[in-house]
């Protein structure tokens, strides 16, 4: 595991994450191209939960060798938690304090063992080393999602007007 390189990365996201955010009007963060899918607001919401009760929680309890994973429900948490009623600003700010926490408590680890693995009922042996790499990965999935949200307002917002000169999307 390249755990200097994981770190960079996950630090380096939350920068880009906050990019995406910042200055996003209260409208701009509830807006939703669908009734289905998430805002901007309910994005930001989603990371900083899943920063402190999925990842890190899962990946201590991995490298402890605890056996039970606490449960999670990422999309029902949305509306439980009423996402879309917080302040994008406050949750950037809970989102950035968790990852800065999460950081920090990476740093301290001391020679962990990536080869360790839980049994997941739906994806089989997941190891800490997995869960790791899902942490980036999951923040791209989140890079995507937010550059879209932001395009999808953009032309839904300048209707009148075509971003087709700005190439394919």
């Amino acid at each position: 595991m390249q755990l200097e390189m994981m770190v960079a990365r996950l630090r380096a996201n939350a920068e880009v994450l906050a990019g995406l955010a910042a200055g996003v009007d209260g409208r701009q963060a509830r807006w939703k191209p669908e009734p289905s899918k998430w805002s901007i607001l309910e994005v930001v919401c989603h990371l900083a939960d899943e920063e402190v009760e999925d990842f890190r929680t899962r990946l201590d309890l991995t490298l402890r060798r605890a056996e039970a994973w606490p449960p999670i429900d990422p999309r029902g948490w949305a509306t439980a938690r009423a996402y879309n009623d917080r302040h994008v600003g406050e949750e950037l700010g809970r989102f950035l304090a968790a990852r800065a926490d999460s950081l920090s408590w990476l740093a301290s680890l001391e020679s962990p063992d990536w080869s360790i693995a839980h049994q997941h009922p739906r994806f089989g042996p997941i190891t800490a080393g997995d869960l790791l790499t899902s942490w980036v990965a999951h923040d791209h999935i989140h890079i995507r999602q937010l550059n879209r949200l932001h395009r999808e307002y953009l032309v839904a917002v300048v209707s009148e007007h075509s971003p087709v000169y700005a190439g394919p999307w």
